[in-house]
């Protein structure tokens, strides 16, 4: 099975003490995912996956290098590679390129560790909870 290499983010803010975590919804509306797209030849694989922040979730940020880690998901009989990293929102914006095709919702790590399907998906958002504990 042929491997495409992708970049996602999850964009994150401390919003009264606590740290929140932002999650949208798939193209379909079915599912909640984070912020994810192939990596174009140009781009470096965090700057593509800022790129994919604001089109899909419409935040900006500060992307952190390295990557927290990665995951995989089978889809159209191809296997997707995801890095992943945490993004510190500066700025959410209220249009942007998909916001009329997905919704975005903050909460906690616990709840998006509860919302997403991907097993290794919220493997990395537990340890990205972990990481950052003393906030929640």
């Amino acid at each position: 099975m042929p491997a495409v290499w992708q970049s996602g983010v999850i964009p994150y803010r401390i919003n009264q003490g606590k740290i929140e975590v932002l999650l949208i919804t798939t193209s379909s509306g079915k599912h909640w995912v984070i912020p994810k797209g192939w990596i174009p030849p140009w781009m470096t694989s965090s700057s593509s996956a800022a790129k994919e922040a604001l089109e899909e979730a419409g935040v900006t940020g500060t992307v952190i290098t390295p990557a927290i880690g990665r995951y995989s998901t089978q889809k159209l009989g191809y296997s997707y590679q995801i890095e992943v990293f945490s993004m510190r929102v500066e700025e959410e914006l209220e249009t942007y390129p998909e916001a009329k095709r997905r919704q975005r919702q903050w909460m906690s790590p616990s709840q998006a560790v509860k919302k997403v399907r991907s097993p290794e998906l919220k493997c990395l958002l537990m340890q990205f909870r972990e990481s950052y504990m003393s906030g929640e």
